[in-house]
This record gives structure tokens, sequence and C-alpha cells, in this order.
């Protein structure tokens, strides 16, 4: 069994990380081995104990968002009664669900092999820097689309409020489709799940701050579906349930500021920092694990 050290360190690392466009399990793979931790990532209680953290991320995000929350199972509820959508909460609901499939999916059927995976630091470093090269993609087609729009706006062959900058639930069904395939990307350890599910709402023609509202609600029931399925099965090598309690609270407190703090910043900022810092990380990793 993994140390309470370890666990409570991995907790922390889980939390600071997961909800940041920069990929918490590539961290949980890497970082151990960079700093030459005594443990594997293929012990048998590495997947138990990362499994039992992200409940603590995905209570973080219910209560993040909670308000909103509670307005989409309403409408979803609504929708499914009427047989028909009419409005955003029930708009949002569908997209969340059509979103949610493809990684769901992918997830169940592969299990097994993508578990495989997390033994393999070398490859979470390289992931990292694949990561990194995603959202300065992501970036760069957004900048170009905004020059293109400062553009048209100026010889006043566009008119304001342009669908560039629509909210979340003015995307379409098959827009929320793309972003939800993206997703399926953070099934391997290095890819950030908000990273991708972000850099494809950039893409998508929302701006910084609503691509990462819709990452945090469409990662939320990924993220505690994987887990509640996990706990039955995690094993003699669980953790006891008051290290495992305090591991995932931990996770969950540090995961909900690093949220809020990720909306503010997005509300000025880009991704191109995390982007840099994914790059470096994964290279480290790449030249210094053996």
């Amino acid at each position: 069994m993994l140390g309470v050290g370890l666990i409570f360190f991995l907790a922390a690392l889980q939390g600071a990380t997961e909800l940041f466009p920069v990929s918490s399990l590539g961290h949980a793979v890497v970082v151990p081995a960079l700093l030459r931790f005594s443990f594997r990532q293929s012990d048998p209680a590495f997947v138990p104990v990362l499994t039992v953290l992200h409940l603590g991320t995905a209570a973080a995000l219910v209560v993040l968002y909670r308000a909103q929350w509670a307005r989409i199972v309403s409408g979803f509820v609504r929708a499914a009664v009427r047989g028909r959508v009419t409005g955003d909460d029930e708009r949002l609901a569908m997209m969340l669900v059509v979103g949610t499939i493809p990684a769901g999916l992918i997830g169940f059927f592969l299990e097994s092999p993508l578990k495989t995976l997390f033994a393999n630091p070398r490859l979470s470093a390289a992931f990292l820097v694949v990561n990194g090269g995603i959202l300065l993609a992501a970036e760069h087609v957004r900048r170009r689309d905004e020059r293109r729009l400062h553009t048209s706006r100026a010889d006043r062959r566009h008119p304001p409020g342009d669908p560039q900058y629509a909210p979340v639930e003015q995307l379409t069904l098959r827009s929320a489709l793309i972003v939800g395939l993206c997703q399926v990307g953070a099934l391997l350890p290095g890819i950030s799940r908000s990273g991708v599910t972000m850099a494809a709402g950039l893409v998508a023609g929302l701006r910084h701050e609503e691509a990462a509202r819709f990452s945090f609600l469409l990662a939320t029931p990924i993220i505690l579906a994987a887990g509640l399925l996990e706990v039955p099965d995690l094993g003699p090598e669980r953790p006891t349930a008051a290290i495992a309690a305090g591991a995932a609270a931990l996770a969950g407190v540090i995961a909900y500021a690093s949220a809020r703090f990720l909306l503010r910043y997005l509300r000025v900022g880009r991704l191109d920092p995390f982007a840099f810092y994914c790059g470096a990380l994964g290279a480290a990793g790449l030249i210094l694990i053996p």
C-alpha cells in the first residue's frame, strides 16, 4: 500500500492540476518519477488511490456549479418529458449528454489497456509535450480568427454580436459532440481533459472563460462516474476510509480553488503559459527519467 505521505502528496498534486489544462494523470505519473519516489506507477494501489482522489475533484466541480447543475438537471427532465428542447438549460443538458458519450464508451471498453499506460512515465512525458502543442495550436487558430473578425468588422462587412463570441448555450450539438470526442484524448496520461476540451471550445468559437465553463461541466459526469464505478472494485490495496476521505477532501478543496483561479485568469489570459509549462515538464521527463 502507498504511504500516507505519498497519498496526500498525490492528493495535492491532483487537486492543483486536474482542472488546469496540464493533465493531472500526466503529473501523477511523471512528477513522482522525476522526484525519484520509491514507488512504481504499476503499484496495484496507484490507480485505486487516483480513483478516490477524482471523487474529490468531481465534488469540487459540483459545488462550484451547484446552481447551474440544478438548472441543467431540471432542464434534462423537462426535455425528456416533453420530447423536445425549448430553453437554454435544456439545450445545455442535451449538449452535455452528447459530449459525454464518446469518452464514456471508449473509457468503458478500453479501460484495461489504457491503465497499462500509467506504468510508463516516459510515454506520459511525451504526451505532456503533445498536450502543450495542442494548446498552442488552439491559441494560434483563435488568434487567427480574432484577426479575421477584427478585419471584417473594420471593413463593416460583419455586424456586432458575431457568433464567434457566442455563449456555451448557443453551441451546436455537432460542436458539442466534437468537443466530447476531444475529451477522449484525456484517457491518455499526459493529455489534459480540460486542455483538449478548452482547445476545442476555442476553435468552436467560445471565449476562453466560456470554453473553461463548458469543459468543467462536461468533465463532471465522466470524473464522477469513473470514480463511483471503480470504488467497489478497489481491492485490498485501497487506502483506509479515513485516509481516503481526507485525501479526497484535500484534492477537492485545492481543485475548487484552482478552478476559481483559472476562471478569473481566463477572463483576460490565454492558454500559452500552460502550453509552455507542459512542454518543459514533458521534455524534462524525457531527458531525466531513465
